[in-house]
């Protein structure tokens, strides 16, 4: 008898839909069959439904945060069930020069779970065991499903190379500017300031953060030499390049729209930098040593569980901006 399941599936730009899907098997050999408890919502998976610029395949199961319960292992798979691991995202090719030299999220090809193949908005899902990583025993799984945005922020923030003791900004409160205040605040030995249009969110990172919250058209501000930009708004970067000193360095992190028009002189004259950051590189297994280490502060901010079939509508208003916290999980 084929057993069934709830998941959403994307369906195309805009049809994101709730609905009986045939559940996984018996996972063949290097593969594991797992169950999600709880799955966070990414602005890439926002930005894809709004524009489809990595639909692969349809209909298919976006989500790519998550942890999961292994329920079932293949052949050479040593988790027993019960293990608890999070998905690394990135699916890439294995044979471009990126991936050879060890850069996966530079792959040419690169895809990630949830869109080349089913991801975390299900009851279960079957995934290869290479894309999952364990988790240590006790780790809230809504704590754990945050390690794959942190090790984003950790890449943003490891991108950045603020040195020791000066002053850095994160613009940009929602998950990857929030957790990079978050991490920033546990490790980096110089004042730290957090900026965001939701004056509620930005309090909440800062207090999480032991950062200051700030309007970036005060007058009193210094001129900042690091930030990182986490909001993907046009706006908001052409507003922070007049408030960098001589010599700053920016980590872009955010995903943006449509094309962004400033004053390219303005780099050139005061050799202000801009440096892409994409997904991560190897920071996974430590942002999850660093969730399950810091799991009381981590929870302040997330949302309350939102159950799957409502998350077609969560999505709605996530893209009004209609965001109480940094992330919000669905717990199938």
């Amino acid at each position: 008898m084929v057993m069934g399941m709830k998941a959403v599936r994307l369906h195309g730009i805009a049809d994101l839909r709730y609905e009986d899907i045939e559940a996984p098997g018996a996972p063949p050999p290097g593969h594991v069959r797992v169950r999600i408890k709880a799955a966070g919502v990414c602005g890439s998976d926002l930005h894809n439904f709004r524009t489809g610029q990595w639909i692969s395949r349809t209909p298919s199961t976006p989500g790519h945060e998550f942890a999961a319960e292994v329920v079932a292992a293949g052949e050479g798979v040593p988790w027993p069930p019960g293990t608890l691991v999070v998905a690394d995202s990135r699916v890439g090719c294995g044979t471009c020069p990126a991936c050879r030299a060890g850069e996966a999220n530079l792959c040419a090809k690169l895809g990630f779970v949830g869109e080349v193949c089913d991801g975390g908005f299900a009851e279960e899902a079957l995934l290869p065991a290479a894309q999952l990583l364990p988790v240590p025993a006790g780790t809230p799984p809504e704590v754990a499903a945050l390690a794959e945005p942190l090790a984003v922020a950790l890449h943003g923030l490891k991108r950045l190379a603020a040195p020791k003791g000066a002053p850095l900004l994160v613009m940009g409160c929602r998950a990857i500017g929030g957790l990079a205040a978050f991490a920033a605040g546990l490790r980096h030995e110089g004042p730290l300031y957090v900026a965001d249009r939701n004056a509620e969110r930005a309090a909440l990172v800062a207090q999480a953060s032991h950062a200051t919250a700030i309007a970036l058209d005060d007058p009193s501000l210094p001129a900042f030499r690091h930030a990182l930009e986490a909001t993907g708004s046009g706006a908001a970067l052409t507003g922070l390049l007049p408030r960098l000193g001589a010599g700053a360095r920016v980590a872009m992190v955010g995903l943006f729209h449509g094309p962004v028009s400033l004053d390219a002189n303005m780099l050139v004259e005061r050799e202000i930098s801009l440096v892409g950051c994409h997904a991560f590189a190897d920071e996974l297994p430590e942002a999850i040593a660093l969730a399950a280490a810091n799991a009381s502060a981590l929870r302040a901010l997330i949302t309350p569980d939102v159950p799957l079939g409502e998350l077609p509508g969560v999505y709605e208003r996530l893209l009004r901006g209609e965001a109480p916290s940094l992330k919000t999980l669905v717990r199938p």
